[in-house]
C-alpha cells in the first residue's frame, strides 16, 4: 500500500467524502470551511457525522486539488 497515494472513505450516512492523499495540496480550505467535520490532528480526520450534508457537499466543492470529492449514498 502506497501511504502518499491513498483513497479513504468517510460517511455520515447520507453522504460520503472521499480524499484522495496523493492530490491534496493542503490549502487548508476543507478546514477553515467547515472545522467540525474537518480535523487534521485528529484520527479520523474526517468526522462528516459533526455536520450537516449541505455543509458537507458546500466545502468539498471548494476543495481545489480535487482531493476531496463525495457522493450521496442511496
Amino acid at each position: 500500500m502506497d501511504k502518499d497515494n491513498l483513497t479513504k472513505e468517510y460517511s455520515n450516512g447520507e453522504v460520503t467524502i472521499l480524499w484522495q492523499s496523493g492530490k491534496c495540496i493542503h490549502s487548508g480550505n476543507c478546514v477553515r470551511n467547515n472545522p467540525d467535520v474537518f480535523q487534521p490532528k485528529s484520527k479520523p480526520w474526517i468526522k462528516p457525522e459533526a455536520s450537516t450534508t449541505e455543509r458537507i457537499i458546500e466545502t468539498v466543492k471548494k476543495c481545489p486539488s480535487g482531493a476531496l470529492t463525495f457522493y450521496l449514498n442511496e
